[in-house]
């Protein structure tokens, strides 16, 4: 999951022996990508896929192994600043929040549109963790009689109108939009299909690193991996994973939920 490209520069910049294969879902991540890390030539390989995808895309030249993954979960900061990919519930724009437009068909405001009230509930419970879930679903489907929901800021007031704010600097909407946004793109589907073939995928001495910014994400990296430590050939260097320091925080708020964790295949495993 390139991104930005940040982790991917630091790396490269970290040893010119290092080859990086730089996967996205996101052809707009993929397009700046290439321009921040055009300096690094041939070294970096570009692929238009989500991270389910890793085996069919590894180079031949490595052997169907790689020695290091880095799968950094979630939104990019790009993605959320562009109102037109209706990602944020801050800025006005369509209710899209596909990653890749070029393949999806189906937006966040197909799934209000066409959605039962159960399902509505079940994602806003269940991938948003949102306490209100029931009611919430209910007011959608009502509102959505009198018209579809097709902006950001239509969404945004409608939950701030049923849940109540909590903490200041948590917005009401900011479940459900996480919610609907895990149901738009299957993002935990695609991180269960990583998690379970990158294992196998992984050179004698490679490491595995997972950035989580939620519970659920970080859930199944954490089961995940304890379930290689169990199976054996694997260690945890950091075993409750990493998360960011106060400074990091204040230079960076979105690193606020961050929490890093890291799987480590031993030098001496067999293939």
């Amino acid at each position: 999951t390139v991104g930005g490209g940040g982790h991917a520069a630091a790396l490269l910049a970290s040893s010119s022996k290092l080859k990086l294969l730089a996967m996205d879902r996101d052809a707009d991540a993929l397009t700046r990508a290439q321009l921040r890390l055009e300096e690094f030539g041939d070294r970096v390989q570009f692929v238009h896929a989500p991270f389910s995808a890793l085996a069919e895309h590894l180079p031949t030249s490595w052997g169907g192994q790689f020695d290091g993954l880095l799968a950094d979960f979630g939104l990019s900061s790009d993605q959320l600043e562009e109102a037109e990919r209706g990602f944020s519930f801050q800025q006005d724009g369509p209710l899209d929040m596909r990653m890749d437009a070029t393949t999806q068909k189906t937006s966040a405001g197909v799934l209000l549109a066409t959605a039962s009230s159960e399902e509505l509930e079940t994602w806003f419970r269940e991938y948003g963790e949102e306490r209100h879930a029931r009611r919430l679903a209910h007011e959608v489907v009502r509102a959505r009689r009198f018209g579809p929901l097709l902006r950001t800021t239509q969404l945004a007031d409608l939950v701030s109108r049923i849940v109540p704010r909590g903490r200041a600097s948590i917005h009401p909407a900011t479940r459900t939009f996480q919610a609907l946004r895990i149901a738009v793109n299957h993002e935990l589907d695609e991180i269960s299909a990583l998690l379970d073939i990158a294992p196998g995928l992984m050179a004698p001495g490679a490491r595995l690193a997972a950035i989580s910014f939620h519970s659920l994400e970080d859930r199944l990296v954490k089961q995940a991996f304890r379930h290689q430590l169990r199976e054996g050939g694997h260690s945890l260097p950091h075993a409750k994973g990493v998360c960011a320091s106060a400074r990091e925080k204040r230079e960076n708020p979105r690193a606020r939920s961050a929490r890093l964790r890291c799987l480590v295949r031993d030098p001496e495993a067999c293939p």
